[in-house]
């Protein structure tokens, strides 16, 4: 092999890198772009939003969020409305979450879904002592609620899987 011919492998092969650190970079520019704009869900930069919370953006059962705004409006209104506070972090809502959610689908219900963990003000504004909580409000005023998630089996403490189809059949509207 010539020395013209090991230089212009040499070459190559640099060009070859540069081009790989180029895209490198501009893969690592726009996922940093993507992590600091508003995510639709939250309203605020997917970056400023808690792991646990960025791992159920994709879950199909969480995608009722609602927003401080919204849930003061709802209150303010007067509305009759349930929602389901919860904790992206907090093992029992995702025990949870799956077991009820085919349940609020079959029976039509609108689940609003608050996430406390991102708004922890609210966990003290509404008194959320354990996640998750389900709550009916009426007329804007809570009327009743389910404080835990579902019982675990052998468990005697708790609510069954048929207590929370009950409440929901009985405030579903």
């Amino acid at each position: 092999m010539s020395v013209n011919t090991k230089k212009k492998k040499k070459k190559n092969n640099m060009v070859i890198i540069y081009a790989a650190v180029v895209v490198v970079l501009l893969v690592g520019i726009f996922a940093l772009d993507n992590l600091q704009k508003d995510n639709p869900v939250y309203g605020k930069p997917t970056n400023e939003l808690n792991p646990a919370t960025r791992e159920l953006l994709k879950d199909e059962n969480y995608q009722n969020i609602i927003l401080p705004a919204a849930l003061d409006e709802k209150v303010q209104n007067q509305e009759d409305f349930l929602v389901y506070m919860f904790s992206s972090t907090c093992k029992y809502c995702k025990e949870t979450t799956p077991q009820i959610m085919p349940i609020v689908n079959e029976l039509g219900v609108e689940l609003n879904q608050f996430n406390v963990l991102e708004f922890p003000e609210y966990q003290t504004k509404y008194n959320i002592e354990y996640t998750p909580t389900l709550i009916y409000f009426e007329d804007g005023v809570e009327k009743e609620r389910i404080v835990g998630g579902v019982m675990p089996e052998g468990s005697t403490s708790g609510a069954t899987l048929e207590d929370f189809r009950a409440f929901f059949e009985k405030y579903k509207g």
